[in-house]
Formats: structure tokens, sequence, C-alpha cells
């Protein structure tokens, strides 16, 4: 898999019938590696470890639903209390991350209501602030600290 712009990090495989599977901490299972899962395995084990997330707090490919339809997350992160905070949205490194990966966002942010929107393809990250009074949006210079959203 292409290296990513995030620390390295290291990961348990496996093999069956020539398709390479990786271990997901957080889900506790083996998930089948697709270029989009190779990014969302990176950011959790970034989320974890640099940023100090808790994987316990953490639910990936959380299911929710959008104006009827059901809907997968790939990230999202729960504070303390158990409220929604941030929302990651992982793209294949080769899928430019642009304003359709954004209004996806915003869609399942309809549902969420989050603070932070995240939206990676591996090699380039936004942090987004989320104005639950005005609806507007506005870039952040890195990721909150959990504790910083805690105040959510």
């Amino acid at each position: 898999m292409k290296t990513l712009n995030l620390p390295p990090s290291t990961f348990r495989y496996k093999e069956e019938a020539g398709k390479k599977f990786i271990f997901d901490e957080v889900r506790g299972k083996f998930i089948f590696l697709t270029p989009e899962e190779w990014v969302r395995q990176n950011f959790l084990h970034f989320m974890a470890k640099h940023l100090g997330y808790p994987p316990t707090l953490t639910g990936v490919e959380k299911m929710l639903k959008v104006n009827g339809l059901s809907q997968r997350c790939d990230i999202v992160l729960f504070n303390r209390k158990g409220h929604p905070v941030l929302i990651v949205e992982c793209k294949a490194p080769s899928v430019e991350v642009n304003e359709s990966t954004l209004a996806q966002a915003a869609r399942y942010n309809t549902t969420l209501k989050v603070p932070f929107l995240v939206l990676t393809n591996g090699m380039k990250h936004y942090c987004i602030h989320t104005d639950s009074k005005t609806g507007g949006f506005s870039a952040q210079n890195g990721f909150p600290s959990f504790e910083e959203l805690q105040k959510y």
C-alpha cells in the first residue's frame, strides 16, 4: 500500500484466498484491505497514538440515518459523555478531498451535529469546525485535543 502523510504504524495482516486483510483494533476483527481502508486504519492509529483520542470512544463505519436513508460514517469520535464530537471522512489516496467530500461529511452531520469534521485521503487532511448556530464552517490549523472536545 502507498506510504501516507501520517506517522508510520505497525499493523497485523492476514491473507485468505489471495486477499489481504488488516486487523482493525477498534472493531476487533480483520477487514478486507482496500486503499480507503488503508487510510482509515492509518488515521485511526494517528488518532489514538498521536492525538490521544481513546479507541474505546471511537466508532468505525457507524450506521446512521440521513433523510431516512441508511449511511455509514467512516469514523466517529465520542466525548466522555457519549456525545459525538468529531466525524472523519476517509477517501483512498487516489481520490481528491474536495467540496464533494465536505458535502458528504456535512450530510452525516445533519444527524450527528458534531463540532468538528475531518476530511482525509491519507495525503491531505482537513479539520473543519462547524458552527451549529450559523451552519457555517471554518478551517482549523491542526486537530482539537481530546480535552478540548469535552466542552461540546
